[in-house]
């Protein structure tokens, strides 16, 4: 009561953040739509191997068996030399994301998948492309072909296995696009029985548990041995980092001279056949792990000490030894004061 025996006025408070919070909280979702069944998963795999290794050969190879065992399979180039679909088309170059942007983007027009993305015997494949020698990043060249991927809706597609790709040797951010940013479920890499393409392969195993330990989810699921000589050192490379070998493809001159001529062997009528179907079932049910990447002296362990040159002592050198000769003592022109 106020003093003249009325009611008090209790002025109204302005709802607060909290009130806001509790509104919002008490309105029921809207149902999930029921349209048909849900979309099934798309297996996105990243394959990493030092240049010339062989992976663009042993991807198109793979793609066009997984194709004819009935799966969905995109397979994209992220490499700048953009070789990775030459031999899926015979050797026919196909047009860039990249190059294709550029001229799109001149022309005051978008980039539609019917001018980037091409297809046979229903294996799907594109290139990423990179810049010319000198003019541009081939890692930022990677980033913004992913980009535009997404605008072409990249994320709705219905395939069963999108493979990327990407050229092992560069250490720069774009390349290492699906590890740092979980892009793919697992990585794949590619090597032989030498030291350089195990040196690659250890990088990438080392770049995927430096991101697990980020945080990340990415693992490797295997290794590809290519040009198998029967050495022994990519197997033994594969067992020290803790990774299967999911195929040996062997050093034999039908391969080389075949994949020379831009022939698919990686098909039902093909000797090589078994093979290839072999690593597509591999491929497919090999669940990425957590590598255990090498150190510099235990990658040359796995080698013979004379293949790579072991037992050199590392002596320092001196400013003599850099000057050529004598060095003749100057006098110094610091000026020293003397503490009063």
């Amino acid at each position: 009561m106020s003093a003249c025996g009325g009611l008090a006025v209790v002025p109204k408070q302005a709802p607060t953040m909290a009130d806001f919070l509790r509104a919002e909280a008490s309105v029921e979702p809207d149902p999930v739509p029921q349209v048909g069944s849900a979309k099934k998963e798309t297996q996105i795999i990243a394959i990493y191997g030092k240049g010339g290794s062989g992976k663009s050969f042993a991807l198109a190879n793979l793609s066009y068996m997984m194709a004819e065992q009935g799966k969905r399979v995109l397979l994209i180039g992220c490499d700048p030399k953009s070789d990775t679909t030459s031999l899926l088309f015979g050797g026919r170059a196909t047009p860039t994301i990249i190059e294709t942007s550029a001229k799109k983007k001149a022309a005051g027009e978008d980039v539609k998948i019917s001018d980037v993305c091409f297809k046979r015997d229903g294996v799907f494949a594109m290139e990423l492309g990179g810049p010319e020698v000198g003019r541009g990043c081939g890692g930022r060249g990677i980033i913004h072909g992913f980009e535009l991927l997404e605008k072409l809706g990249f994320h709705e597609w219905g395939f069963d296995y999108v493979l990327l790709d990407f050229l092992g040797d560069v250490v720069c951010g774009g390349f290492g696009l699906p590890i740092a940013r979980d892009m793919c479920q697992k990585v794949i890499v590619v090597g032989s029985n030498d030291l350089q393409s195990l040196y690659v392969a250890n990088n990438v195993c080392s770049a995927v548990e430096y991101f697990r330990k980020l945080g990340g989810n990415v693992g490797v699921a295997g290794m590809v041995i290519n040009k198998d000589d029967g050495t022994g050192e990519a197997k033994a490379f594969a067992e020290a980092v803790g990774i299967p070998v999911l195929a040996a493809i062997p050093a034999h001159e039908d391969i080389r001279r075949k994949s020379a001529n831009y022939q698919i062997i990686g098909t039902a009528e093909s000797e090589w056949g078994p093979l290839f179907s072999e690593l597509a079932a591999n491929v497919a049910g090999a669940p990425p792990v957590r590598p255990k990447p090498l150190t510099q002296d235990g990658l040359l362990g796995l080698f013979k000490a004379d293949a790579v040159g072991r037992g050199v002592t590392l002596q320092p050198a001196s400013f003599e030894d850099m000057c050529g000769g004598t060095v003749v003592k100057k006098p110094s022109l610091e000026v020293v004061y003397e503490a009063v």
